[in-house]
């Protein structure tokens, strides 16, 4: 055996020289494995920008130096590239999405809690936006909670302060214009954390409503965050 199973690790042989090279090589491939920090998901062509132990998941119809490896693990070692073959179960991070992900037998998955052994998934978000206000009494933000999500709650901080003649605001969705929070504040760090006893389930896209007490919208910035849980389906 050359190389060990899990993490293809390379074995010293017997009477081997030059030791030391396979040594360093399998420490290296531990640098980059352990505690896997993914840079990218979804980036196809080796980056000329890449150093030492930067890792990335070579997705379908990688080039060049990843062409051949695709669904594999990309290690940057001493200016070339070393591959891994991920395991179901593996998690990293994805550094590009700000996410834990589990590697599936297929790809990799973010937010997942529990997964069947046919890849049916629970699996929890958050979708963070920014919603720039414009004048008016109500803002339905662009941004939407996807179709068939289980949401828990939203939270909303205010990045840039609401300027207008409104004396407060409501946050609220699907035809209930206060269901997250009423009276929220207009200056810069005022928040909204708006949690529900039972979650509100949607089976088509919606946008979240923002509403104006008392006045109207003139200007200014609410960062939001959508806290949700999606059921994923088995496979065939």
């Amino acid at each position: 055996m050359n190389e060990t199973t899990k993490l293809q690790l390379p074995l010293v042989q017997a009477a081997q020289a030059q030791k030391h090279v396979t040594v360093n090589e399998g420490l290296l491939r531990l640098d980059g494995l352990v505690q896997l920090r993914l840079i990218s998901l979804s980036v196809a062509t080796p980056p000329a920008a890449a150093v030492d132990g930067d890792c990335y998941a070579v997705p379908l119809g990688a080039v060049n130096g990843w062409a051949g490896h695709d669904g594999e693990i990309a290690i940057q070692s001493g200016g070339g590239w070393v591959f891994a073959m991920p395991q179901i179960g593996w998690r990293g991070w994805d550094v590009a999405n700000t996410a834990e992900v589990v590697f599936d037998g297929e790809e990799w998955v973010p937010g997942v809690a529990a997964m069947s052994a046919s890849g049916a998934a629970t699996r929890f978000h958050v979708m963070e936006f920014d919603h720039v206000i414009t004048p008016g009494s109500v803002n339905a933000t662009l941004e939407t909670v996807p179709s068939h999500a289980m949401v828990f709650g939203v939270t909303a901080r205010v990045v840039s302060a609401i300027t207008g003649t409104l004396s407060a605001w409501r946050l609220g969705a699907d035809g209930s214009d206060n269901r997250f929070g009423s009276g929220l504040g207009l200056s810069q760090g005022s928040y909204a954390r708006g949690v529900m006893g039972a979650p509100l389930t949607g089976y088509s896209t919606m946008p979240l409503d923002l509403t104006a007490e008392g006045g109207d919208f003139a200007t200014g910035t609410v960062r939001l965050a959508v806290h949700y849980c999606e059921l994923t389906l088995p496979g065939l």
